[in-house]
């Protein structure tokens, strides 16, 4: 390069290095919409409950009294988890503390064990807890915690109103592990023990991550915790992310549970092979009624993805892929040959929860919106009541 057009090439890049220094950096919505901005709570006033202290309730933990922590399974489980199932077990899916009180704050000061921050579930749901307000069937939903992203220990407010009594419900996160929560209310507000369940006996639930509740937007919002809602019963998640696999030594952690109303099992979405199929449900199922022999059980097929209905010429109406119906072919015929001499096996295709329009309902094409959680437990809520009839 001559010398001149060298010069000359130099000024040009000085010039625009100069321009690129005194431009502005970059600002973000959570700079510029003062809705988004989180601000530094007010804690001044409270005194804080502990969830696990009476006349708080807290459930969807059924190892607490044991091992207090807030983990789906026990500590020291006789034989020996997957590291999946090991790890996940601390996230906290389908815990909820509730009480009565007249309030007019709530705030939560929170301490992690974990906190991941995932490509395609919102913060609000992995790591956060929300909040429900009303009595047993008029709950709704009042107040999410704010924290930055990946936070390890925020402090963050759920609610805050009218002091009158209320019934109050505080559902955990779906995606994190909780070492410690405390429940902050007005210094002289009255707390006293929530309405009764419709019936303690819990209903336990097993299976993969969308039972997890990926990607609800809040915890409030994954199935289980819907159907929690509309039954007024406690809803045991046992949702393990990517790992539900129907081992066997899950399943005889499974069966220790005390009283179940009834156990739904919705493992399909992780079982990729007719053979694993074949090899896990009907042990699985012969593990829980050594200790259960009466107790309902509903085999459930996953739900329809995304990709299941892209065919613009015939609409949403192809049949599901060979190998789900292989795997799904050895969830009839274990249902049809067990139920011969059990009449407490039921069978439910996931075919239809969704709704016709499937394709709309997940963020990735697999796992469920608020959308879809809200149409599963639609579908659900009444299968269930009939189980529970009975």
């Amino acid at each position: 390069m001559k010398p001149n057009r060298l010069s000359t090439w130099l000024g040009c890049l000085a010039a625009a290095l100069f321009c690129c220094a005194n431009l502005p950096a970059a600002e973000s919505a959570l700079d510029l919409d003062p809705n988004m901005k989180l601000k530094p709570e007010n804690t001044d006033g409270l005194k804080y409950l502990i969830p696990a202290e009476k006349p708080l309730r807290l459930s969807g933990f059924c190892w607490y009294d044991t091992d207090h922590v807030y983990r789906r399974l026990p500590l020291r489980p006789d034989g020996k988890l997957s590291r999946g199932v090991e790890t996940l077990a601390w996230n906290t899916a389908g815990g909820q503390v509730a009480f009565r009180s007249d309030t007019g704050r709530i705030v939560l000061k929170v301490r992690m064990r974990s906190n991941s921050v995932m490509y395609h579930m919102a913060q609000t749901g992995t790591a956060g807890f929300d909040l429900y307000a009303g009595a047993p069937g008029k709950q709704r939903f009042f107040g999410v915690t704010r924290f930055p992203a990946g936070a390890k220990e925020y402090t963050a407010r759920l609610f805050q109103g009218e002091r009158r009594m209320r019934d109050f419900t505080i559902n955990f996160p779906l995606y994190a592990g909780v070492d410690q929560v405390f429940i902050g209310v007005d210094a002289d507000a009255k707390v006293e023990a929530p309405p009764a369940w419709e019936d303690a006996r819990p209903i336990v639930i097993y299976g993969t991550s969308i039972t997890q509740g990926g990607c609800a937007s809040r915890p409030g919002m994954a199935y289980t915790s819907q159907l929690s809602r509309r039954l007024n019963r406690p809803v045991i998640n046992l949702g393990f992310s990517g790992n539900g696999r129907g081992e066997p030594e899950v399943a005889a952690e499974i069966a220790k549970i005390e009283n179940p109303a009834c156990f739904i099992l919705d493992y399909e979405a992780n079982i990729h092979q007719a053979k694993r199929m074949r090899d896990t449900l009907t042990p699985f199922i012969g593990i829980l009624r050594k200790s259960h022999p009466d107790v309902p059980i509903l085999i459930l097929t996953k739900i329809r993805y995304a990709y299941e209905g892209r065919d613009l010429e015939r609409g949403n109406d192809l049949p599901r892929p060979k190998s789900v119906q292989a795997i799904q072919s050895e969830e009839r015929s274990a249902f049809e040959k067990l139920s011969r001499e059990d009449a407490d096996l039921h069978f439910l295709s996931g075919d239809d929860l969704l709704g016709a329009d499937f394709d709309e309902c997940s963020v990735d094409g697999v796992h469920p919106t608020d959308l879809g959680f809200y149409r599963m437990a639609e579908k659900l809520e009444p299968v269930i009541r009939e189980l529970l009839k009975r």
